[in-house]
This record gives structure tokens, C-alpha cells and sequence, in this order.
């Protein structure tokens, strides 16, 4: 073979691959060059979403395929941009030193590291598809379980653009109570993620840098900024990098396009409408239902808003915003993907929902129109 790392015994029924290539990395992206497997999940997904974008412009067929077609076109129109933007910080963020990182971020494990990576998480004004890309790019560059719970569990919906718009649809005093309530939740179930950590409940982050005592940001700045400036097909490098780091939650985002477009065209509206109120079936319905449909952040605002002002059930709307981050099953298996650790997935929906639940119901009793 032309590659030494290749190079295996002489058994003939032992052909497996050598040691070079890293546990759970595919052939497509080991040096041994192996047989490529095709991602078919990802590939049928994006399809169909290009079948529906297409299919809106076209009147002619079934009822449930022009309600399909017609959702899958909303989705993409209200997150097409998150993506990309997402795409493009992966690419930067892939050429970001993990010593950078970890010095902006704090020391894993540490309370200040986990508030910086919430107020992160509040502050970046991304959807939730984009804050996702992220997140799992900061956990591969370094990132403790912690923070990167505490970083997605803040984001999804506390963007700038999306404050505004829930402020306008809620209220200034509803708006700052569900922020500072899901900050502060990302604070709790981040802390008790690095705790488990600690003990060997759950499994460490195994890109965690080590910094040396005398690291200086500025040199890693200026590391950064020979990586990016324009030149050196350094614009090129970033854009393929984004692509191929994104690629694996890509298919997760566009199987929930598909999975929520399918809901919207075969469940009826009503089924959903009628039992949504103040009780304490109407939050687990809730619970339910926002982990079952994929909706981007922008289409969470108006829903939860919805849920407020008619139903008069703040806590299911607390509810519905928080748990598309603690429980979506895009959330959950990205996880899965970058940590390879059903543990550590897990860790992030049993950490965060009883919180959101407890909390929800709360502002059900005491906080009720």
C-alpha cells in the first residue's frame, strides 16, 4: 500500500484497519482510504427538503403534499441564514487554536467558565441550528461538557433579533424573566455536568487543552489572524472546513425539517390547539409536542407567544422555548455525533427538563392572566 499507516499483518482474515485511523472516524475520512459509505440519511433528507422547496411553487397535487411542501419552505425561510452563518463560524472557529478557546472560555470545570459560556450562549445572535454548529465546534475545540450544555441551553432563542420580536409579542417583563430563568438553568445543569465530570459519571472532554502558565491571548490572536486573513486560500480552506464539520448536523436539521413538515401535513392543527392550556397535562403535551416538531427559533417566538396570551399558560411557554434545546432529538444526537458518548448526551435532557418543568409550573400557578 502507498500509505505506511496502512500497513497491516499479513492475515488475511484479520483485514482490519490500522491504528492510524481513530476510533469512530469513517473511511471517507481516515488516511487508509477505504471504502466510502454513502450518508444516506443526509443525503434522502435533503431531497426531500429541496423536493418541498420546489413543490411550493407548484399548486398541482395532493393536500398533505402542498401542506408539506409549504412548511418545509418556511422552515428554510426562516432558517437558512442561522445555517450558513453557522456553517461559516465553524470554519472560522476550525482555525482558532484550542489554547485561544480555552483561555476565553475559562478553566474547564470552573464556575467563571461556565457563566462566560452562558453569557456566550445569551449574546450570540444565531437561530438555534447556527448556535448548534457552534456549540459543537467549541466542544471539539475544548470546551467542557459543562460549558458546551450551558452554551446551547442559553442560546437558542436569546438571540438580540429574537428578543426584540418575543419583546413585542409578550412583553418586556415576560421577555427578561424567561432570559434570566434559562440562563440561569444553563448555569445549574452546566455546573452539574462538570461535577458528574469530576467524579467519573460522565466522560471528559478528550480535546481539552492544557494551557501552559505563560500563554498569551495575544499570540494566539495573532495565530488567528494569519489563519483567516484574506490570501493563502486561507477563505477556501475555512469555507471547505465549515462544510465538512457541519456536515454530520446538517443531516440532523434537515431529517427535523422533514419530521416537522410531515407532522404539520398529516396531524391535524386542532390536535394540538385544544389541549395546550394551564394544567399539568397541558405542560407534559407541551413537553411532548416541542421535542416531536422541529422548530427554529424564529418559529418558537410566535408559538410561545400564542401559548401566553391565549391559553394563559406562561409556563408552557417557558416550556416550549427552552425545551427545543433540552430535549430535540437534533440537539441530542449532535451531541452523540461530537461526543460519542450516549452518556453524555443524555446528560443534557435529564439535567435540564426537570428544571424547565419545575420552573414552568410555577409560572403556571402564580403567573397566569
Amino acid at each position: 500500500m502507498s500509505h505506511d499507516c496502512c500497513q497491516t499483518k499479513e492475515k488475511k482474515e484479520e483485514p482490519k484497519v490500522s491504528s492510524c485511523c481513530s476510533p469512530g472516524e469513517t473511511a471517507e475520512e481516515s488516511c487508509c482510504g477505504g471504502k466510502t459509505r454513502i450518508d444516506w440519511l443526509l443525503w434522502i433528507s435533503l431531497a426531500l427538503v429541496a423536493a418541498g422547496m420546489a413543490g411550493y411553487h407548484i399548486e398541482a397535487g395532493p393536500g398533505w403534499w402542498h401542506t408539506f411542501s409549504h412548511g418545509i419552505w418556511e422552515l428554510m425561510m426562516k432558517a437558512w441564514w442561522g445555517i450558513l452563518i453557522g456553517i461559516a463560524a465553524v470554519g472560522i472557529l476550525g482555525q482558532v487554536p484550542k489554547e485561544v478557546v480555552a483561555k476565553l472560555l475559562g478553566r474547564s470545570g470552573s464556575f467563571s467558565g461556565i457563566l462566560r459560556a452562558t453569557f456566550a450562549g445569551t449574546l450570540l445572535d444565531l437561530c438555534n441550528h447556527g448556535i448548534l454548529m457552534v456549540g459543537m465546534q467549541l466542544y471539539r475545540k475544548g470546551a467542557s461538557l459543562g460549558q458546551t450544555i450551558a452554551f446551547l441551553v442559553a442560546s437558542p432563542w436569546n438571540s438580540l433579533s429574537l428578543t426584540l420580536i418575543l419583546i413585542g409579542l409578550i412583553g418586556f417583563q415576560w421577555t427578561l424573566a424567561f432570559i434570566l430563568l434559562s440562563m440561569v438553568i444553563g448555569i445549574i445543569s452546566g455546573r452539574l455536568a462538570d461535577s458528574l465530570v469530576a467524579k467519573g459519571k460522565l466522560p471528559a472532554n478528550p480535546n481539552e487543552a492544557q494551557l501552559p502558565k505563560d500563554y498569551r491571548l495575544k499570540e494566539g490572536f495573532a495565530e488567528v489572524w494569519r489563519n483567516i486573513r484574506p490570501g493563502d486560500g486561507n477563505v477556501r480552506k475555512m469555507a471547505k472546513d465549515g462544510l465538512v464539520e457541519s456536515k454530520m448536523i446538517l443531516r440532523w436539521i434537515f431529517f427535523g425539517f422533514v419530521l416537522a413538515a410531515a407532522i404539520r401535513a398529516f396531524v391535524p392543527q386542532d390536535a394540538f390547539s385544544q389541549y395546550f392550556g394551564a394544567t399539568m397535562l397541558g405542560l407534559f403535551l407541551t413537553l411532548i409536542a416541542t421535542t416531536l416538531i422541529e422548530v427554529c427559533s424564529e418559529g418558537s417566538s410566535p408559538i410561545a407567544a400564542d401559548l401566553l396570551n391565549r391559553a394563559s399558560a406562561p409556563g408552557n411557554a417557558f416550556t416550549f422555548l427552552m425545551t427545543g434545546a433540552a430535549t430535540d432529538y437534533t440537539e441530542i444526537m449532535a451531541l452523540k455525533e461530537t461526543t460519542k458518548s450516549w452518556k453524555a448526551t443524555f446528560a443534557l435532557p435529564l439535567l435540564t427538563t426537570p428544571q424547565i418543568l419545575a420552573i414552568s409550573w410555577v409560572l403556571n400557578q402564580y403567573g397566569g392572566a
